[in-house]
């Protein structure tokens, strides 16, 4: 079409304009003149855009200027940004226009997208036109709509730019973790990438068995997985898989050399201007992958892949963690079977391969090497004979000598009970004697039998509890019997306390013969016998031990602890040379049993613990 001298200057003034342009009203002002010369027969036309930081959109330039109501374009502009697409439609005739029935205007929308996220609309009402020159005119629009996203990349916040990222990732895992059913989540978050990007396809694949599958397709539920297009589809799955690349076709050509045969077969096959795949990965491993188609004409920028790398990430271990939870018992056992496999036998995981080794050694010895079994328990140093010193007489302690801990030795004196009561009972005894000799003597003179037989037997019994007396006196003093030492007893505090006869007031142990005292755990006991020997070592001795052989398992137990106890007696095998031991001395002692596998000694508890538990829970 030409032009005339008028119009050339006109437009050549609108792109001067165009370049000098320093605010974002005048840029989508020329930019809007632009696109309205260059498509034709523009009656009215509205760019709208966001408000930075908000989420509500707002008109910034209209053309024709001079025109007041621009209404009628607001029915196209808010569908198109509902839709998320271009959108052509014939305007309906108004009261007093001039239209042919078959020749209405046309009213035209196109979003504007900015990282994938509908950032504003460009709204044209035209002139009537046959059906190429509409997609002549849409593809003008297309094309021209770039300029309105380098106006917003170059106001756009970086930081502003990160925020919307990052709420889109979030909104878009929010809908794959919304739903319980693997499936149902899948195809809905395909769906709403598509939406959300502007794609015209978005497949979702998952690995099963070292193979891809597909397991959504964006805007349908029932689809044939073996379809040629799906098919190309997995083929490109597969290529960046191999790879570990995210994939862009076409390619950026400043960007990395990555093989693209398969993408480009896709590409051909549904006419799709720009691909985009990038893999789910979880911990090293690949589970799956997502690629995006765009119609012809778009291509996939580097702020759209960079959100789809983002969402990649996030949505692998995601994907993975619903994996797991929705596979049966037997399907974990193998997945945990087969992962450590993996593991094992795949390159690097140095360090997990060095663990396992050293297990399974430490493991094959445990199983396979035998040591000695011995039962250990709490043990106690007693004399083999201990002698009770006992009050021969109930009366009151006058003196102590010596107390527990102390060495005596055979006729020493330990303590001494008060006497003098006895003494004075013994002279009154003496008298009581005195007189019934004196009554004998005379019955006798006077022969008087009966009183003579009477005064003897009154001198026998005086003589009889002088006798007892005297035998009393005799063990105030308390005696020694042999050499040994006192392992109880202590009345140096208790000078004047009265004593009941028979009261315990030292117990004496010899210090050249001992026995041990073993308090058998109830479990080990089975395994004591008579004859086994053993070692103890002494809590105050630890670096000595004494070998001793078992005597006698008592059937004596006693509750300590918790536990249930058995006394088992072992005596020292030799005479021991060590005067540091003592009666009462503690330790621990250990009885050699037989050899036995050492994982057996080391379960031995557990084992039994656990015999008891399901003897316990079985019905």
């Amino acid at each position: 079409m030409q032009l005339t001298e008028a119009q050339r200057n006109a437009l050549d003034q609108a792109w001067h304009r165009f370049g000098i342009a320093d605010s974002p009203e005048e840029f989508c002002h020329n930019w809007l003149v632009l696109q309205c010369r260059a498509i034709g027969d523009v009656n009215d036309a509205v760019v709208v855009l966001q408000k930075p930081g908000t989420e509500t959109f707002s008109p910034l330039a209209f053309w024709p200027e001079t025109s007041g109501d621009h209404s009628h374009l607001a029915e196209i502009t808010e569908r198109a940004l509902r839709e998320g697409r271009g959108i052509v439609q014939a305007r309906e005739a108004t009261a007093g226009a001039a239209q042919l029935p078959d020749r209405t205007d046309y009213q035209l929308a196109y979003p504007i997208r900015l990282d994938g996220k509908i950032r504003g609309v460009v709204g044209l009402d035209v002139a009537w036109r046959d059906e190429l020159q509409l997609q002549a005119a849409m593809r003008q629009l297309q094309w021209g709509a770039g300029w309105l996203e380098v106006l917003l990349r170059r106001h756009a916040d970086p930081m502003e730019a990160a925020r919307l990222r990052m709420k889109l990732i979030l909104q878009l895992v929010a809908i794959l973790l919304e739903r319980g059913n693997l499936k149902d989540a899948c195809s809905a978050l395909v769906t709403e990438i598509a939406t959300q990007l502007g794609c015209d396809r978005v497949v979702l694949g998952l690995m099963h068995d070292r193979v891809i599958q597909i397991e959504a397709v964006s805007h349908t539920v029932q689809f044939d997985r073996y379809a040629n297009l799906l098919n190309a589809t997995t083929a490109a799955m597969m290529e960046s898989l191999d790879q570990q690349e995210s994939i862009v076709y076409p390619p950026d050509p400043g960007g990395r050399l990555v093989v693209t045969f398969a993408h480009a077969e896709l590409a051909q096959m549904s006419g799709a201007g720009g691909l985009a795949t990038s893999p789910l990965i979880h911990q090293g491993r690949a589970i799956g992958a997502l690629t995006l188609e765009r119609a012809a004409g778009l291509h996939f920028d580097a702020p759209s892949i960079e959100l789809l790398d983002g969402l990649s990430a996030m949505l692998g271990p995601l994907i993975a963690l619903q994996q797991s939870q929705q596979r049966s018992l037997p399907a974990h056992l193998a997945g945990s079977v087969r992962g450590f496999w993996e593991r094992l036998v795949g390159p690097r995981e140095a360090g997990f391969k060095f663990t396992v080794i050293v297990v399974s050694l430490l493991l094959l010895f445990l199983i396979f090497a035998k040591g000695e079994y011995r039962v250990s328990a709490d043990a106690r140093i007693e004399g083999e004979i201990q002698r009770a010193l006992t009050a021969p007489f109930q009366g009151y302690v006058r003196e102590a000598y010596r107390r527990a801990g102390d060495t005596v030795q055979k006729g020493d004196v330990i303590a001494r009970l008060d006497d003098r009561d006895l003494r004075l009972e013994r002279v009154r005894l003496a008298a009581q004697r005195d007189q019934a000799s004196q009554q004998f003597r005379e019955a006798m003179a006077k022969r008087e039998r009966s009183q003579a037989r009477i005064a003897s037997a009154q001198i026998a019994q005086a003589e009889a509890q002088i006798a007892l007396i005297d035998e009393q006196l005799s063990r105030s003093e308390l005696v020694a019997p042999f050499a040994g030492i006192l392992v109880s007893g202590d009345l140096s505090q208790a000078l004047g306390a009265p004593v009941e006869r028979g009261q315990i007031l030292f117990e004496l142990a010899p210090l050249d013969a001992y026995r041990v005292v073993l308090q058998v755990d109830e479990q080990q006991v089975i395994d004591v016998r008579s004859g086994q020997h053993g070692e103890l070592v002494l809590s105050s001795m630890p670096g000595v031990r004494y070998p001793l052989t078992v005597k006698t398992v008592t059937p004596v137990n006693v509750a300590k602890e918790g536990r249930n106890l058995f006394r088992v007696e072992a005596p020292l095998d030799a005479k021991p040379d060590d005067s540091r031991l003592r009666p009462g001395m503690e330790g621990v002692g250990k009885v050699s049993v037989d050899e036995r596998r050492l994982i057996w000694i080391w379960t031995r508890e557990f084992t039994y613990w656990l015999k008891r538990k399901l003897w316990a829970w079985m019905p």
